[in-house]
């Protein structure tokens, strides 16, 4: 019997700096560095965050190596982030999975981060596992997508934003709410205790499966101020039910498309994956429809959700079993399609 892979999984996209290492379908260590720094801009600094993760990658992967109680010589490959993501972010991941790989003269895998969000169902938890063909709605701060997965090798983005994405949205009203960034997980906080039908926004009319959000964040910015104009303190006084009204639109939005996409495809195992998939109204809103309609639902665990390098390690993983290796020329890419 062939020994169970052991990969080290590098996630550099944005600005966490994460390391990871699988043995087989099963993580032995998850490590994820923060940058809190982006805090005090509103929003993440691209060089900021590549100076970040030239001083996070070494420390990070030491962890990894150690809380998995591994050796280095054990490592038969190491996979990174190729894209999609700040070029200057992922250069620092691959550069070091470069070196790595080169210095220890082990096989070296590029991961699509998208990919990686939608593999990380396969990660063993002990829980239930998609059954292909699956529909997935990949929703995070840079894409929205619905992706028909037919194998981990097998994919195909049959939906996905003309303009911005989910993710953006949540960020961009939590800003015009004068709220902290990153504003999303804040938005789905108040909005619990409000009332989602309290504000009405413009909703897009796109065609087919694909999304748009930045008619929505234009109605949302419209309304706050020409309300601000007849009461300062309109945000203040009604900040939950905007919450949960700009959440209820965005999340309407994703399950519109999903439903479209059911019936053109027929698929009804679904799963979803990336950042937003952490929110609370999504994840209840996806319960309600798949237990209504008797779909079948997959939703990651919580650290599963965002930026994290375990779903790098299994998405290396599967390419490790169909020998899918990269060479040392490989260079990372900002926009990188499936």
């Amino acid at each position: 019997m062939n020994k169970e892979p052991i990969i080290l999984g590098i996630e550099s996209s944005c600005d966490d700096t994460a390391a990871a290492i699988s043995k087989g379908t099963r993580i032995l260590s998850n490590e994820v560095a923060n940058q809190e720094i982006h805090q005090l801009y509103g929003g993440v600094v691209p060089e900021l965050a590549s100076r970040a993760h030239q001083q996070n990658i070494i420390p990070v992967v030491d962890a990894a190596i150690k809380n998995a109680n591994i050796s280095k010589s054990e490592i038969d490959a190491i996979a990174f982030t190729k894209g999609p993501g700040l070029l200057g972010s992922l250069l620092v991941g691959s550069s070091f999975s470069k070196s790595f790989a080169l210095g220890m003269d082990i096989n070296l895998i590029t991961v699509n981060h998208m990919q990686g969000h939608i593999l990380s169902h396969f990660i063993d938890t002990g829980e239930e596992t998609p059954n292909f063909p699956f529909l997935c709605l990949t929703v995070s701060g840079g894409h929205t997508q619905i992706v028909r997965v037919e194998s981990p090798k097998d994919m195909e983005v049959i939906g996905t934003t003309i303009d911005d994405a989910a993710g953006e949205a949540f960020d961009k009203s939590a800003k015009i709410l004068n709220l902290s960034y990153p504003g999303g997980p804040l938005i789905d906080q108040y909005a619990k205790n409000g009332n989602i039908h309290a504000f009405e926004f413009g909703k897009p009319k796109v065609k087919e499966l694909n999304f748009s959000f930045s008619g929505l964040k234009t109605s949302i910015l419209y309304k706050i101020q020409a309300e601000n104009k007849k009461n300062p303190h309109f945000i203040d006084e009604n900040l939950e039910d905007l919450c949960a009204s700009i959440q209820h639109s965005i999340v309407s939005i994703l399950l519109n498309k999903l439903e479209k996409a059911i019936k053109q495809t027929g698929i009804t195992e679904l799963a979803i994956a990336g950042g937003v998939s952490a929110n609370s109204y999504l994840r209840n809103e996806l319960q309600k429809l798949s237990k209504r309609k008797k779909y079948k639902l997959y939703i990651p665990r919580f650290e599963y959700c965002t930026d994290n390098a375990a779903m790098i390690a299994i998405a290396g993983y599967f390419k490790y079993l169909n020998n899918d290796f990269a060479k040392q020329s490989e260079i990372p890419s900002a926009r990188l399609y499936f």
